[in-house]
């Protein structure tokens, strides 16, 4: 029998209660990061700012791996929630790594430097290299799938919180309903292929849990990687090559580069199932969609109750979401002449 994935409301019952692509980048050169709403010098000196507390100021920053739509959605929500609390009494950051690690760090490190009262790290290398730069300030994860991976924790309980500076919302949908819907759309799979980056730890481990319940199905698998954008195309030409289903888990990389994958895969007729929901508007079959601007939104109620009523970060609860809905990209079934079944929601 598959194992049941439980999952976390994040509702703020849920995500309070208690109280998931280093990642691969462009080979380009990252585009220099900037401010999306005021300065480093404007930023530190309201981080200064002594008020009463019911007028206080605070300051986030937000750093974010690479713009595409899910990760543009989680930032959305968070803002949006912040603003609506706060209005002018938060200065947000808001700044863009361009796929790019190692901006990453430059990034976080300013945020450090200027000491802001809460840092957002939305994916995982934005994560793990704000856990690297500080031990103090607050940091909240969002659009990650596993945090034990994450931040390489053994035994780690999502339920109990980090036990460091750490928490956040995990962007992870039931892995055993993902295989499920392998299963259901292809009934007569024999091969799967399994795509991802291979410097994304959570797309690795996306890849591992799907591999065991393909096991347990005894469907045969094989696993794809590639380092960046460049090796891209080769690796997917060979990964169709022999392969009833192709398999992309919530992966930067490969988010932002849907539309080369769909050019080889759409043309050969390969069914893919997929992480997310912009992946498969860019060009898949299906997915187990969840809604990214609601887990923003899940964050930013987090850092209220952070900032505003003082709770201990580290022993906050991983928020998880509550609402999966079965997706299809309806031009990809008919281009490749699969009948959906009646309980999946078309999407153009």
């Amino acid at each position: 029998m598959k194992r049941v994935t439980k999952f976390t409301a994040i509702s703020m019952a849920a995500v309070l209660g208690a109280a998931s692509l280093s990642g691969c980048g462009s080979s380009e050169s990252p585009a220099a990061a900037t401010p999306a709403e005021t300065t480093a010098a404007d930023v530190s000196a309201d981080a200064g700012t002594d008020s009463s507390a019911s007028d206080k100021k605070f300051t986030v920053g937000i750093c974010q791996l690479v713009q595409h739509n899910a990760l543009d959605a989680a930032t959305k929500g968070f803002i949006d929630v912040l603003k609506e609390e706060y209005g002018d009494n938060i200065v947000i950051d808001e700044q863009n790594a361009q796929g790019d690690s190692a901006t990453c760090t430059t990034i976080i490190n300013g945020f450090v430097s200027n000491e802001y009262d809460l840092i957002l790290a939305n994916a995982t290398p934005a994560l793990q290299a704000a856990m690297n730069a500080t031990q103090d300030i607050p940091i909240l994860g969002t659009s990650v799938t596993d945090y034990g991976t994450a931040l390489a924790m053994d035994n780690f309980d999502a339920g109990k919180g980090t036990g460091i500076n750490v928490s956040g919302t995990s962007d992870l949908a039931p892995l055993d309903q993902q295989e499920d819907m392998i299963l259901e759309l292809v009934p007569d799979v024999k091969n799967v292929s399994i795509l991802y980056c291979s410097a994304e730890a959570n797309s690795q481990y996306q890849a591992e849990q799907i591999e065991k319940y393909l096991e347990e199905d005894g469907i045969a698998y094989k696993e794809f990687t590639f380092s960046d954008s460049n090796d891209l195309q080769s690796v997917v030409q060979s990964a169709i090559t022999d392969c009833d289903a192709l398999y992309i888990p919530t992966d930067n990389t490969a988010a932002s580069n849907m539309t080369v994958i769909n050019n080889i895969t759409q043309p050969a007729g390969i069914p893919i199932i997929c992480g997310e929901e912009n992946m498969m508007k860019s060009g898949a079959l299906a997915t187990l969609s969840i809604s990214y601007e609601d887990l923003g939104r899940a964050t930013g109620k987090q850092a209220i109750e952070i900032l505003s009523n003082g709770a201990d970060i580290s022993t906050m609860p991983i928020g998880y979401a509550d609402a999966t809905t079965k997706e299809y990209n309806k031009t990809y079934a008919e281009a490749i002449g699969i009948t959906i079944p009646d309980d999946y929601t078309a999407v153009e």
